[in-house]
């Protein structure tokens, strides 16, 4: 939807009829305006909502089918006989068999052999062990190798001293550790257990078998179906159709230029009356008041973009003419 033009002060942009004329090609001008258009009118291009009317068509909410109707199957109860235990034998004892208690060696564990370790022999032995070597150090005084230290003066003497040993004790192996097997006997335990002397003597019984009269539920006519035909369903369906579309043209509306401060008065108190607050009422065309115009035509289905005649007629606003559209 097109919407007016708005100016720095947020009102909706309105041109006098010779504001206009200098902004239009003389073409178009007369194409767009009305051609009874006075000197000092103002026009806003004005937003007129679509318009549609309902119309009602018949459509199909279900399609044709078929619905199945079940007939149940028929049964009847008879008597009938049944073997609930089938004939049979059994085993009678005639006499019971004799045992004796026998005892017998058993043997519970065979003869083996185990390993026994047998551990390592050792011996204390004394070790001389060299803790410092022999060395050979120069020492003051005289002897047998001499040098003379030509700094100092002083008779120097090299003198060997012997290596410095410690005696340790040490464990030297004299036989290694081994294994030896040593036999172990066979374990038997006597055990006492029983031993048939006379098999038990049994003879054969016949059983015979063992019937019951139950009632038995017999099908006499088994379930059936039989199709039947259910026709498409239809409702009527209420629809809005555009049949003219939104458009926007120019059209008078009231500004500060045609506007007097009693014909502003009395739109603001009308709007105030209808629900619509148009803020101070002041008789000048402020935010408010235009906002205010605005609620009011979207909610009543009016053309939009400025206060065009139509608004201030539908609110009881009397301007002294009629719309110049």
């Amino acid at each position: 939807m097109t919407r007016p033009a708005r100016s720095t002060a947020g009102h909706p942009r309105t041109f006098t009829a010779a504001g206009l004329m200098a902004l239009l090609p003389m073409a178009s001008l007369a194409q767009s305006l009305p051609q009874a258009a006075r000197p000092g009118d103002c026009f806003a291009r004005i937003a007129q909502p679509p318009v549609f009317e309902q119309q009602t068509e018949r459509i199909e909410v279900a399609e044709a089918s078929e619905r199945v109707e079940v007939t149940p199957a028929k049964y009847e109860w008879t008597e009938e006989t049944i073997v609930v235990r089938p004939a049979s034998e059994r085993v009678v004892e005639v006499r019971p068999a004799e045992y004796r208690s026998v005892e017998e060696r058993v043997m519970v564990s065979p003869a083996s052999e185990r390993l026994e370790e047998v551990p390592a022999r050792f011996r204390t032995e004394a070790v001389q062990e060299q803790v410092k070597p022999a060395t050979r150090v120069w020492k003051p005084g005289r002897g047998a190798i001499e040098r003379v230290d030509h700094v100092s003066g002083e008779v120097l003497c090299l003198v060997e001293e012997p290596a410095v040993y410690r005696t340790v004790s040490r464990q030297v192996l004299v036989t290694p550790a081994t294994t030896r097997r040593v036999a172990v006997p066979a374990e038997y335990q006597i055990v006492h257990r029983q031993e048939l002397v006379r098999p038990a003597e049994t003879r054969v019984e016949t059983l015979p078998a063992q019937t019951e009269t139950v009632r038995v539920r017999t099908l006499v006519r088994p379930a059936q179906e039989r199709r039947v035909t259910v026709p498409a369903r239809y409702e009527n369906l209420t629809r809005e159709v555009e049949v003219s579309p939104s458009r926007v043209d120019w059209h008078p509306v009231l500004c500060n230029t045609n506007a007097n401060q009693q014909t502003i008065l009395a739109l603001q108190r009308a709007l105030q009356r209808a629900g619509f607050d148009p803020g101070k009422i002041d008789g000048k065309l402020g935010q408010m008041t235009y906002r205010a115009v605005a609620r009011y035509q979207r909610a009543n289905g009016l053309p939009t973009g400025g206060i065009t005649f139509d608004t201030l007629d539908r609110l009881g606003v009397a301007t002294g003419r009629g719309d110049q559209a």
